[in-house]
C-alpha cells in the first residue's frame, strides 16, 4: 500500500515526457475500478497537445499546472452507457476510476492531482467545448501528469475520532 500512502498531489513537473506504455496502464488502473452494476459509465480523452493543455488550464484557476503536464487524462462520464437504478452513481464510478489513475501513477513513479471539474457546470460546459464532446458526455475530472520536478513528504492522516463502530461515537472508542 505504499503506491496509497505516498501518493501526494504534484503540481510540477519535469520536461521529461511520459511513455505512451505508462499513460496505456493508467487507463488500464482507470478502467480497472468498481462500477455500480458494472455500467463502466467513463470515456477518457488523453491530451498531450500543448495548446489544448493551455486552453484547458484558462478554465480553471487551479488548473495551472496544465501547462507544465506533458500530458493529462480527462476522465467523463458517458450517459450513454448507464441505465436504471445505477444511473445516479456515474459520479462515485469516474471518481474511482480517477483515483486509480493517482494510485498507479504513484506507483510508476509519475506525478500527478486531481482537478475537479464536475459539478460546476461553467467548467463542464467550457470542457465539453473544448473536448468537442457531445451533451451526453459529462468531464468529470482531469488527472494532470508528469515526471515529478517535486517531492512533497508523505503525511499521517489517520484520524481515529473520525472512525465510529456501529453507531455515530463522539471521541476516542
Amino acid at each position: 500500500m505504499n503506491a496509497v500512502f505516498e501518493r501526494r498531489s504534484i503540481r510540477h513537473y519535469t520536461s521529461e515526457d511520459v511513455s505512451e506504455e505508462i499513460v496505456d496502464d493508467l487507463l488500464k488502473a482507470a478502467m480497472s475500478a468498481p462500477s455500480a452494476c458494472d455500467q463502466r459509465p467513463w470515456d477518457f480523452v488523453v491530451v498531450r497537445d500543448k495548446d489544448m493543455l493551455s486552453g484547458i488550464s484558462k478554465i480553471s484557476r487551479q488548473a495551472e499546472m496544465l501547462n507544465e503536464a506533458p500530458v493529462s487524462i480527462v476522465v467523463c462520464g458517458n450517459m450513454g452507457r448507464v441505465n436504471g437504478s445505477c444511473k445516479q452513481f456515474w459520479a462515485q464510478d469516474c471518481a474511482a476510476a480517477t483515483e486509480n489513475i493517482l494510485i498507479e501513477a504513484q506507483d510508476r513513479g509519475i506525478g500527478g492531482v486531481w482537478l475537479g471539474f464536475y459539478p460546476v457546470e461553467e467548467r463542464v460546459e467550457k470542457m465539453r467545448k473544448v473536448l468537442h464532446a457531445p451533451e451526453n458526455v459529462i468531464p468529470f475530472s482531469v488527472v494532470a501528469l508528469g515526471h515529478p520536478a517535486e517531492k512533497p513528504v508523505p503525511v499521517e492522516k489517520f484520524d481515529k475520532e473520525r472512525v465510529h463502530y456501529e453507531k455515530w461515537q463522539i471521541g476516542y472508542f
